[in-house]
């Protein structure tokens, strides 16, 4: 496929509940990626049944986070928004990538050990190969580059040794994918144990803010927030709840961390965690009330994601036939 400009692929799972470490570390940094090529954004469905759902909690998740993430300024004018199991290329080039990914190298992936501790009752096999269903969502589109979280680099890696593997195969028929990662706010922590990532199946909801969250309850959880015996606002070594604020701060007021630490010389912890908050509260607030808007235009909503799902079938439905023509199945009916 001939570009005359970038392709850059990245999709969410549908929780419906996005935390301010999704937003700042991902879904914040998309818009602008607008002006830099072509983005095709997707609600990643397909990936959320490797552990059970309840389908109606399902449909209206994904239409909210769909909501979200026009509301996060993805424009569908300018990029391509779609739900991903309206594009059945996906779920098609993942069964043939599938024979293309080593079992050793799905073995690996830190993700599958992870959920799989955390779903003993339910290793399938989709949790196991779903990495193969990521790569063909990047490769379906000739991905130049994709927007990642540090979590999420063994996914892209994986991917390019897939395209590589199959590019030497068959001659050149995928992009080989670069992860494009954040500079700041890449990794936001737990509110209530900075050792680990914020993650909204933390059982403690003190640990994350959401982005539907009221600013009265995100006041509360910045308050709540762990910090050290310490009184002074600065980075250091054991000091991960003070330099987890400081990079939500940072990125929220759209200031350096040496910035921060300037700002807030001589002042307590109290002061410090209040500003968090209504930073916070600030950076948000337009966020949830645009959604809150679109999830009340269900037709609007309707409109979008078909319009979003013929555009980005245009496109994989090119790269699908190519990989068909080379592993050598036969003829087409369309």
């Amino acid at each position: 496929m001939i570009k005359d400009q970038k392709v850059i692929f990245s999709g969410i799972q549908p929780s419906g509940r996005i935390t301010l470490g999704n937003y700042l570390g991902a879904v914040k940094n998309w818009a602008p990626l607008q002006e830099e090529g072509l983005c095709l954004y997707c609600v990643a469905d397909l990936h959320a049944i490797t552990v059970r759902q309840n389908p109606a909690e399902l449909r209206q998740r994904s239409l909210t986070l769909y909501a979200q993430l026009l509301a996060s300024g993805i424009d569908p004018e300018k990029s391509i928004l779609f739900i991903q199991s309206h594009v059945a290329e996906h779920a098609e080039l993942a069964w043939i990538l599938n024979c293309y990914t080593m079992f050793g190298e799905l073995s690996r992936m830190t993700q599958f050990k992870d959920k799989s501790a955390k779903n003993a009752d339910n290793i399938n096999c989709g949790l196991f190969a779903y990495p193969a269903l990521m790569a063909a969502d990047i490769l379906l589109y000739q991905t130049d580059l994709v927007p990642v979280g540090v979590d999420q680099k063994q996914h892209v890696e994986l991917t390019r040794d897939i395209a590589g593997r199959f590019n030497g195969l068959y001659s050149e028929t995928f992009t080989v994918p670069e992860p494009l990662m954040q500079k700041s706010g890449a990794k936001i922590m737990s509110l209530s144990d900075p050792t680990k990532k914020m993650s909204k199946s933390d059982p403690n909801p003190k640990s994350y803010v959401l982005l539907m969250d009221s600013p009265d309850e995100i006041m509360r959880k910045f308050k709540s927030a762990v910090t050290d015996s310490e009184s002074t606002v600065r980075r250091g070594e054991g000091r991960d709840g003070i330099g987890n604020l400081i990079t939500i701060y940072s990125v929220a007021a759209g200031k350096t961390p040496e910035e921060v630490e300037a700002e807030f010389e001589g002042r307590g912890y109290g002061d410090f965690k209040k500003a968090v908050g209504e930073a916070t509260v600030e950076l948000l607030r337009p966020v949830r009330e645009r959604t809150e808007e679109l999830l009340k235009n269900k037709d609007y909503l309707e409109e979008s994601y078909k319009a979003g799902a013929e555009k980005a079938a245009r496109l994989a439905v090119r790269t699908l036939d190519k990989v068909k023509r080379k592993v050598g199945f036969a003829g087409k009916i369309r």
